[in-house]
């Protein structure tokens, strides 16, 4: 008599192992959520309604920490050099303390403050991390060549949608809320991340301005202006990447919040979505 084994019986178990083995390595991965800002420090433009210490700006900060705090972040890392990290520590302690009064510094408006120490605080955090590099490129860097015009374009298009955004948070009739979570947007993330990493390589034969840009960038071979301009935004970047899996390694941390300029966003994206360490979380899952 020939024994029959019916074939789900075999896959069945084959399935439910395959299955168990994936989410555990899910489990495995670590978790990063990337929040991108238009910096707070550069939100005043000398009217009350654009003062981040106003009444109203500050319940709309408060808004968005509590949001997400909902993550529940082990790591949070901000846009400084890990050389400034003792300094990073030191304040962060003060202002844990109730020490600090970030209305009376010059600075005391950027979002590592009023959103990165708020949301520390919160969640009983003892360090907040740097992990940016502070060697950084003008967007004005590039001023000329072939095809330049497009380039322009590309930057109109940019500032056409930005510009009457923030200028509706400057005169409250946008939160700083609902601001945070439009820019955080996938199609808004591409339009910044296109014009900085991809349509400048259009540009060639070109110059650079003089005197705007913090990097040593030796020689520059102008008949490819464009595409050197685009290494200065990328070799950046990578440092920034490099910092970060370090700072990791260092602490063990397994669910990680970084806030960055925007248009930083969706090149580390980029460089997360490639290690197989990592899973990208999307703020919108909390910015409702």
């Amino acid at each position: 008599m020939k024994l029959t084994i019916p074939i789900k019986t075999i896959l069945l178990p084959l399935f439910i192992s395959f299955f168990v083995q994936l989410r555990a390595q899910q489990q495995d991965k670590i978790q990063i959520m990337f929040v991108g800002f238009d910096h707070l420090n550069q939100m005043d433009n000398g009217t009350p309604t654009s003062d981040i210490f106003s009444d109203k700006k500050q319940a709309e900060l408060i808004k968005l920490t509590n949001a997400l705090k909902k993550y529940k972040p082990d790591f949070i890392g901000v846009e400084d050099d890990p050389k400034l990290q003792d300094f990073e520590d030191s304040l962060y302690t003060a202002y844990l303390k109730g020490n600090v009064d970030f209305k009376a510094y010059k600075t005391g408006a950027r979002e590592s403050y009023q959103v990165g120490y708020r949301l520390g605080k919160l969640l009983g955090l003892d360090h907040i991390h740097a992990v940016d590099n502070d060697n950084s490129t003008s967007q004005s860097l590039l001023k000329s060549g072939d095809h330049f015009d497009l380039f322009m374009d590309g930057l109109k298009k940019l500032q056409t949608t930005a510009r009457p955004l923030k200028q509706s948070v400057q005169n409250d009739s946008m939160s700083i809320y609902d601001y945070i979570k439009y820019i955080n947007k996938p199609e808004i993330i591409d339009l910044t991340h296109h014009l900085f990493y991809n349509l400048p390589a259009y540009v060639m034969n070109g110059e650079f301005s003089d005197g705007i840009n913090t990097v040593d960038i030796g020689e520059i071979d102008n008949k490819y202006i464009g595409a050197e301009y685009i290494t200065l935004f990328y070799n950046r970047n990578l440092k920034i990447y490099s910092n970060i899996l370090n700072t990791q390694l260092k602490t063990d941390k397994k669910r990680l919040l970084i806030m960055f300029g925007q248009a930083h966003i969706g090149v580390l994206q980029d460089l997360f979505e490639e290690n197989p360490n990592y899973e990208i979380i999307s703020p919108l899952n909390y910015l409702k």
